[in-house]
């Protein structure tokens, strides 16, 4: 049974939202702030986290980011008031793996707490955890992009999304529709540019230059070719 941790200072909303995610055949726990938070993460109590943006003391981005740095692979759906696209994509590139606006329907919740469940199923079962290439090694569990000598280059989620297409489809070429289908985030309104934009930031980070990329290959007319054996 999934355990759910209800993240939010509100305590009205900690015992509906609690009440109904057990109604759905979900176990839920609550926490009123980022330290009871931290505990019941690190106690691995949690499979998925709805983290309230808004907190006392420590607020929700800043705990997305401890996630990410000491539990990369647990799930977090960021809950707030604040629906500006703003907080929204700052979230998602934080590496939320989705948002949802306060007031919300709490089954259109429970359908992305179960949307979410089923992507992280399929990431688990596609492939080994590690890729190897060019030197390069990706740990996908991790989220990690590490050197030849073991130096982590920092991945935003968009490129850590992008690299992982990439990586699963290797040698092939990549229309910018398809790289959209295959790294959308739920909830961030994206386009060809947004890809070309990712494409660059992510060469400069593989050190590929933009004139004579080796790795990441423009295809005129068509898209992009990760032209590299991926062990």
């Amino acid at each position: 049974m999934t355990r759910c941790l209800v993240v939010d200072d509100d305590p009205e909303i900690r015992s509906s939202l609690c009440s109904y995610l057990q109604s759905f055949g979900l176990q839920a726990q609550a926490a009123a702030d980022g330290a009871t938070m931290r505990r019941l993460v690190q106690a691995g109590t949690a499979d998925l986290v709805l983290l309230d943006l808004m907190l006392p003391g420590e607020d929700g981005l800043s705990l997305l980011r401890w996630v990410q740095q000491q539990h990369p692979n647990l799930p977090v759906i960021m809950l707030t008031a604040r629906g500006d696209p703003t907080s929204r994509i700052v979230g998602l590139e934080l590496g939320a793996d989705d948002y949802v606006a306060k007031p919300f329907e709490p089954r259109e919740l429970i359908a992305r707490i179960q949307a979410v469940l089923r992507r992280g199923q399929r990431g688990g079962a596609a492939g080994a955890r590690m890729a190897r290439f060019a030197g390069w090694r990706f740990d996908r569990v991790a989220r990690q992009l590490l050197t030849a000598d073991e130096v982590t280059v920092p991945l935003s989620a968009a490129e850590f999304r992008l690299l992982s297409a990439f990586v699963e489809h290797p040698g092939r070429v990549l229309s910018r529709e398809r790289l959209l289908e295959l790294t959308r985030a739920p909830g961030v309104d994206v386009n060809d540019r947004s890809i070309d934009l990712a494409v660059s930031r992510l060469r400069a980070k593989l050190g590929d230059t933009s004139r004579e990329p080796t790795l990441l290959r423009t295809v005129r007319g068509e898209g992009y070719l990760f032209d590299v054996e991926v062990q």
